[in-house]
């Protein structure tokens, strides 16, 4: 089926518009970048036509690529009925993400050096959704981490945007050694890193069994998920991703790097099995972040950083799916997630388009007029996240939620609460932005976003009404056995909580505008505690970062660098020069002086001679 070509494609579209873009028209460039991310959509598409129905995996096999000793790694891809999951959601939203950039991009500068690495992104993600074992997969997994970088970074004269790209960069690193690490151990106890191998061998052991090596396996690959994913207590540089472009946004919230750390743990979920203690950490952490950044995203006030949260918190729920055993509603939750969190991106850069840059949710208002389709889009992104009855976000989260009752029903009520916390921050962010009065800068005109940006939104927002009817769990029975876990009274519950927090956001927000103001200044201190972000980055700061700089400072630089090491360096220079110094007095140059220096000399072989003969 040529799977190479599918993540080879995009790469061809950033190699061309890298090299030879400046030279380029934007319409040549969009051709470029546009064109290839279709192609490999395309492809997507004939090669899951051409395999269907998946019952079995398909594995394509290149070449070796690495030998030594029993270790053989080769460069190889595969397909089952997960990829193809995760392939439909990489090409098909990452190609809508493509074309609204060119309109929302179309007066920035680097416009060329933009969509290179988008499309960098996307070849890297389609080869850690492709890779038929860890170590191809580790390669894609390294490569987005790379991309992110570059295009959180891209307004790379802003230092904030510089910040923001190196946080992402280095607390992923942390992620990635834990990831790094487990595949050694992997291979130890395997002999082996290809997922075919693996899974047979770990098919035919039981939980007691290495329980040591498998909980440890399993925790480090969730530490590498934590990283990629935005976990606790690696999250903090997910939010600070709002630097880069609102394109990039919805490209690493909804389409490709945040998933991926899901989509790990979901492929080794037969390594999972047989950790039981590996997954109560992955759902207790899961269900702890979700719990933390709903909260957080409660009292922001920068539109983007609401649903930056809110993907922190949502990918929470995944891993609360993943480690309460539901493997197949974590994967569901990734691609509903995937269309309504790409169009609350893409939703709110159309807002900001419309306000000429303005992210201040208290500077906003009354836009539905001014901006319908944004708004009606936006409407339909809000209701499926909060779970709105037979919206995408409702199957999936049900599926979740369901779950989590039957792995410990505590778990299930602190999710019903962080859903009601969920449907009243996103709702805020929409009745702050589109309704009462405008109260913005008055200078500032707002409008509706051309159609190459409204376009996609209407597209996302058909797959966030209808993208639940697709049982995406029942497609991947096969993979992850279904357990039965329906019960219509969680459901109602569920549902309950997602609309009485649109009720509360109504009231506080629509109906009675005054007061929230009222009941944040009635919270004092606490709603400061959490309008700073529970000052976690500021704690990370003290503890970690400012030690880390005074120590590289204080005791690398001026203790071992300039004292030591310069200090041994310069000592042997000066000592030779000084001796040097006196060295040369025997060559002065006066004749005088040189018929001292010999009868000196002659003076001290005699003596020497005289009391060689005294003896």
């Amino acid at each position: 089926m040529n799977l190479w070509l599918i993540p080879v494609l995009p790469l061809a579209g950033a190699a061309i518009n890298g090299i030879f873009g400046r030279r380029f028209s934007k319409q040549v460039v969009n051709l470029i970048a546009i064109g290839s991310v279709l192609l490999s959509f395309l492809w997507v598409v004939k090669t899951l036509v051409g395999l269907w129905p998946l019952e079995h995996e398909h594995v394509e096999r290149y070449f070796t690529w690495i030998q030594s000793g029993t270790l053989q790694i080769g460069a190889d891809l595969m397909v089952d009925r997960l990829t193809a999951v995760m392939l439909s959601v990489v090409t098909g939203v990452g190609l809508l993400i493509h074309l609204y950039a060119t309109g929302y991009m179309e007066h920035e500068g680097g416009y060329y050096r933009f969509f290179a690495y988008m499309n960098l992104f996307m070849f890297f993600m389609l080869v850690l959704v492709l890779g038929a074992n860890y170590l191809v997969l580790f390669v894609g997994w390294e490569g987005v981490g790379l991309c992110s970088y570059l295009l959180i970074g891209f307004y790379f004269l802003e230092k904030f945007a510089g910040d923001a790209g190196k946080k992402a960069f280095i607390v992923n690193r942390i992620g990635d050694f834990g990831f790094s690490l487990a595949i050694f151990l992997i291979f130890i106890h395997f002999g082996s890193l290809d997922f075919g191998g693996v899974f047979a061998q770990a098919k035919g052991l039981t939980p007691d069994v290495g329980v040591g090596v498998m909980t440890t396996i399993c925790l480090l690959l969730f530490l590498g998920a934590a990283g990629k994913s935005a976990q606790i207590p690696l999250y903090v540089w997910l939010p600070d991703a709002m630097a880069g472009p609102t394109p990039v946004s919805a490209l690493i919230h909804a389409a490709t790097m945040v998933t991926a750390g899901v989509y790990m743990v979901a492929r080794s979920a037969a390594l999972f099995h047989l950790a039981p203690i590996a997954m109560d950490v992955v759902a207790i952490v899961g269900l702890a972040t979700a719990v933390l950044a709903a909260t957080i995203g409660l009292a922001q006030t920068d539109i983007k950083k609401v649903y930056a949260y809110s993907t922190v918190s949502q990918l929470g729920y995944m891993f609360l799916g993943c480690g309460a055993g539901a493997f197949s509603a974590g994967i569901f939750h990734v691609m509903t997630h995937a269309f309504f969190k790409a169009l609350l991106f893409l939703g709110a850069g159309s807002v900001i388009h419309a306000l000429h840059g303005e992210q201040d949710l208290r500077k906003m208002g009354g836009l539905r007029k001014h901006a319908p389709i944004t708004f009606i889009t936006l409407l339909c992104a809000s209701l499926a996240i909060s779970g709105f009855p037979f919206t995408s976000g409702y199957f999936s989260k049900d599926e979740i939620l369901a779950a989590a009752y039957h792995h410990a029903p505590w778990m299930f009520w602190v999710g019903v609460i962080t859903a009601g916390m969920t449907a009243f921050y996103v709702f805020r962010a929409l009745f702050l932005a589109f309704f009462g009065e405008y109260r913005g800068d008055p200078h500032v005109h707002p409008h509706e976003s051309p159609l190459v940006m409204t376009g996609p939104l209407m597209v996302l927002a058909v797959g966030s009404l209808a993208g639940g009817f697709l049982s995406v769990p029942k497609w991947l029975e096969p993979m992850f056995p279904l357990e039965e876990t329906s019960d219509p009274m969680l459901l109602y519950i569920s549902v309950a909580a997602g609309l009485t927090g649109i009720a509360v956001a109504y009231v506080m927000y629509v109906a009675k505008p005054g007061l929230a103001d009222s009941f944040a200044n009635s919270m004092g201190g606490l709603y400061r505690l959490v309008y700073n972000k529970y000052f976690v980055d500021e704690v990370y700061d003290a503890a970690i970062v400012h030690p880390i700089l005074e120590g590289s400072r204080t005791v690398l630089w001026k203790g071992v660098d300039v004292t030591l090491i310069d200090g041994a360096v310069n000592g042997v220079g000066n000592r030779s020069k000084n001796i040097g110094s006196m060295l040369r007095l025997l060559q002065g140059g006066s004749i005088r002086g040189y018929a001292a220096w010999v009868v000196l000399g002659s003076v001290l072989v005699l003596i020497a001679i005289g009391l060689g003969g005294l003896r």
